[in-house]
């Protein structure tokens, strides 16, 4: 398997991604990669870390989650590996939960969420997003 770590998905992925037919509530899992300095489009001087300029996007999109119907779960930062191989651990794990798919895009299509996104993208290196949904164990 090789993972990929990006920051902003290809048209066919939003295709795949939003085009599967499925909907419903599910669970954003997000693998988050810093980069060692922020650095934004715009080329603003900073003295920021990757994860200081992700840390005030965080700040901020607890409400842009809340306004669509969205939950914030668990955020913690990835201290080991179990199984398996990666060539470099993610920094931090986040979960959302979301009531659906058209919530998640209205989300990321505010006005709101467009002004903060400049912070996540100069504070990340890459990510992954892996949609679950719940399901009984056993």
């Amino acid at each position: 398997m090789q993972v990929v770590n990006q920051t902003v998905p290809s048209p066919e992925q939003m295709k795949e991604f939003f085009g599967s037919g499925e909907d419903g509530p599910f669970v954003m899992v997000n693998l988050l990669k810093f980069k060692q300095r922020a650095e934004y489009a715009d080329g603003r001087d900073n003295d920021l870390t990757g994860a200081q300029a992700y840390a005030i996007y965080g700040a901020a999109v607890g409400q842009c989650i809340a306004d669509v119907g969205g939950t914030p779960g668990f955020a913690g930062e990835v201290t080991g590996l179990l199984l398996g191989e990666v060539e470099e651990n993610w920094d931090t794990v986040a979960l959302v939960e979301y009531p659906s798919l058209e919530a998640f895009r209205s989300m990321m299509m505010s006005p709101e969420y467009q002004t903060i996104a400049v912070h996540r993208s100069a504070g990340l290196e890459g990510q992954l997003n892996i949609r679950a949904k719940a399901r009984p164990l056993g």
